[in-house]
């Protein structure tokens, strides 16, 4: 048989073997994991609805929405943190949706109140350190502040969503001032200014450039994964505290979504979220992406397990965010580059 006429006939059955769309939607998207395209393939699957992606920063998708305006062909927004999905909601890029789906299985706490964005999957944001020099960690974000840990932290900068929102956290929980002196503690306790991302946080503890670290969980349990340089080959060095345990719990950041206020697929989007929300979907977020599951009593897997149990904050994300542009203030005020 000619190489011609191999690579037609593999041409045609190639052809025959594709799935047929009959419908589609539009997800503009900010998460960029590998492990997310299972999600996507198995939703296609199951609806024969073709998920048509594009990606990039969160905020410039929300930037390119408002550009778009009634135009934008965006049909889901999914991003990263309480922040972002505020600032899209803000923005007007977003819209009210009434699913009683996404309304039983993702906890009220989780949800905004409007119903413009529903949380997903879920970080806690936790303290982790090293074991052979750091004999009494801190056990709550205030510790954190502490002169006893003066030159002996690594910590996002203020730019950082993560960081924005577990200051907007503290706001509403205590109060703009003791939130305040809390972030020009912690920025007297600076082992280095702020750099990298939370991976580098915590190689930083590994590499003696600080004792102490604040990062989200599934960056720490993607390294019991799988291999990731600087970290895995230092596992048994690292301790870690999931903060407030005897008062509100771990911080949780938040990975979410919402319908586009002009989407053009409106009913397949809201199918989309709802599938985000299924038993089969939320196990994916944590066997995938070391993430916690938005909808309780999902188990997870291993990774994410051996970090153990913790009680989380189930303070409102909704109130938290509209402190964001406080915390932000705060960091401007007391330095934190």
């Amino acid at each position: 048989m000619s190489y011609r006429k191999t690579a037609l006939t593999t041409l045609c059955v190639a052809a025959i073997a594709a799935p047929a769309f009959a419908e589609e939607l539009n997800l503009y998207s900010s998460r960029h994991y590998e492990t997310d395209e299972r999600l996507y393939s198995d939703f296609e699957e199951m609806t024969g609805i073709k998920i048509n992606r594009i990606e990039g920063n969160g905020d410039e998708l929300i930037a390119r929405m408002q550009a778009e305006g009634a135009n934008s062909p965006a049909d889901i927004l999914l991003t990263v943190d309480t922040s972002r999905l505020t600032r899209a909601k803000d923005a007007g890029v977003l819209s009210s949706i009434d699913s009683d789906v996404l309304e039983a299985r993702i906890p009220a706490q989780l949800q905004d109140d409007d119903n413009q964005w529903f949380g997903f999957s879920q970080r806690a944001r936790i303290l982790f350190y090293d074991k052979n020099d750091v004999a009494n960690p801190p056990q709550t974000y205030a510790d954190l502040a502490d002169p006893q840990y003066r030159g002996m932290v690594c910590i996002r900068s203020s730019t950082n969503v993560y960081s924005q929102t577990i200051l907007a956290a503290m706001i509403e929980h205590l109060g703009a001032e003791a939130a305040k002196d809390w972030a020009e503690g912690v920025y007297a306790n600076f082992a280095r200014a702020p750099q990298g991302g939370d991976t580098d946080q915590i190689r930083g503890v590994v590499s003696g450039e600080c004792d102490i670290a604040m990062s989200n969980t599934y960056y720490f349990g993607r390294a019991v994964r799988r291999e990731v340089s600087g970290v895995s080959d230092s596992l048994d060095m690292i301790g870690w505290v999931f903060p407030d345990q005897a008062g509100n719990g771990a911080h949780m950041n938040l990975s979410g979504g919402g319908v586009a206020a002009h989407a053009p697929n409106r009913e397949n989007a809201i199918k989309f979220l709802e599938y985000l929300a299924s038993d089969q979907a939320q196990q994916y977020f944590s066997a995938g992406n070391d993430e916690y599951p938005a909808v309780p009593g999902i188990g997870l897997s291993p990774s994410v397990a051996y970090m153990g149990l913790f009680k989380a904050d189930d303070v409102d994300l909704s109130a938290v965010a509209e402190h964001i542009g406080e915390a932000q203030q705060i960091f401007n005020e007391v330095g934190w580059p």
